[in-house]
């Protein structure tokens, strides 16, 4: 099941015009603070009433501002999570659970309830009140409700910014576990690159409140010219499986005929993988390096190059790999004398790898 999104709305100072399409899986709304992302999830949730557009999950029409069709939110049949837990403080996590299913019961169906319970590792805290629980409990609690209630679509509402690295760590393997197991398509905002590495299946770049980049989230990442938290952040997805875990705590990776070692990852040998290898911890050689520490190095051409206003350069290049991205300045550029065309080795640190680099 799909979502259509075609809206706008003026604010006054502000105006949102957003149109796209939501394919199965994870589409991240991505971009700065202020861009717009969250007005257009609330919109679709029914919170947000809105000059003119239309919304619709499949068949199903959540709004028409032209054929006068407007559901109230509490028909549309989502499951919202918030930045913070927005769990009810006098209940227990099973009775915050209980409510979400309340809902599902109405429409006749609901979620597996101990396979929900399984997957976010809840169990343990079913008897304690939100007081008792972490900020990661929390969010694990506020998914279970969301997804209890049987909806036909979540939307999450940058869900892991109230959250320290530790806990944003805790709570993305529910995230994509709820991709690849709940068969619900979600819609979640964002404004971190790895959330959005991690996770996204499809990708909706949005600024001043317009749609200015959308489709696969590979094959975004790996285009040059997408910079929309700044050039700093630019990197491309790779996609592969996981060899083997070494005994001296790398993981080796295989991304089509290439090898990557990074430090330790959870999954076991066979399981699909994502990587993130952000351009600036790429490094470029005109000739096959010898007697480097790196281990990740492997052949490339370049297929073109990006000038920017500073002295860095963006260079995209396609691998065994699949295509990458390289940070380097202009003066390296013009002493290596590199062009569109030219072979190359590409040079990666393996403890360039963040733990929220690599994601299943």
């Amino acid at each position: 099941m799909s979502l259509s999104v075609d809206i706008s709305h003026d604010f006054g100072a502000f105006r949102l015009e957003a149109a796209f399409e939501a394919p199965p899986g994870v589409t991240v709304l991505f971009g700065r603070s202020g861009s717009g992302k969250t007005s257009v999830i609330n919109a679709v949730a029914g919170l947000l009433p809105v000059d003119r557009g239309r919304v619709a999950l499949g068949e199903r029409v959540l709004m028409d501002s032209a054929a006068g069709v407007a559901l109230p939110g509490h028909r549309r049949r989502l499951g919202y999570i918030f930045q913070e837990g927005r769990l009810f403080p006098h209940l227990s996590v099973r009775q915050n659970l209980d409510y979400g299913r309340w809902f599902a019961r109405r429409r006749g169906g609901a979620v597996e309830v101990a396979r929900v319970i399984e997957m976010l590792g809840i169990g343990p805290l079913l008897e304690r009140r939100p007081a008792a629980l972490s900020g990661g409990e929390k969010q694990r609690v506020a998914i279970g409700r969301a997804l209890l209630s049987a909806p036909e679509l979540i939307l999450a509402d940058e869900p892991l910014a109230a959250l320290d690295e530790a806990r944003k760590a805790e709570i993305l393997p529910c995230f994509e576990r709820l991709r690849d197991e709940a068969q619900v398509p979600i819609l979640y905002v964002s404004h971190s690159v790895q959330e959005v590495a991690r996770l996204a299946t499809t990708v909706i770049a949005m600024e001043d409140g317009r749609v200015t980049r959308a489709g696969p989230a590979a094959e975004v990442f790996a285009d040059p010219a997408f910079t929309p938290t700044g050039v700093r952040d630019a990197g491309a997805l790779i996609e592969g499986r996981i060899l083997a875990h070494h005994e001296d705590g790398l993981t080796e990776i295989a991304a089509g005929s290439a090898r990557f070692h990074l430090p330790r990852t959870s999954g076991a040998p066979g399981q699909a993988v994502r990587l993130r290898i952000a351009a600036q911890d790429v490094m470029l050689a005109t000739e096959a390096p010898r007697g480097l520490s790196a281990l990740n190095i492997l052949p490339g051409r370049i297929t073109s190059i990006h000038l920017g206003t500073g002295p860095g350069v963006l260079v995209s290049l396609e691998t065994p790999a699949g295509a990458m991205l390289a940070r380097i300045t202009r003066r390296s550029l013009k002493a290596m004398d590199l062009r569109e065309g030219a072979s190359c080795h590409l040079v990666v640190k393996s403890v360039a790898f963040a733990p929220q680099d690599a994601g299943r």
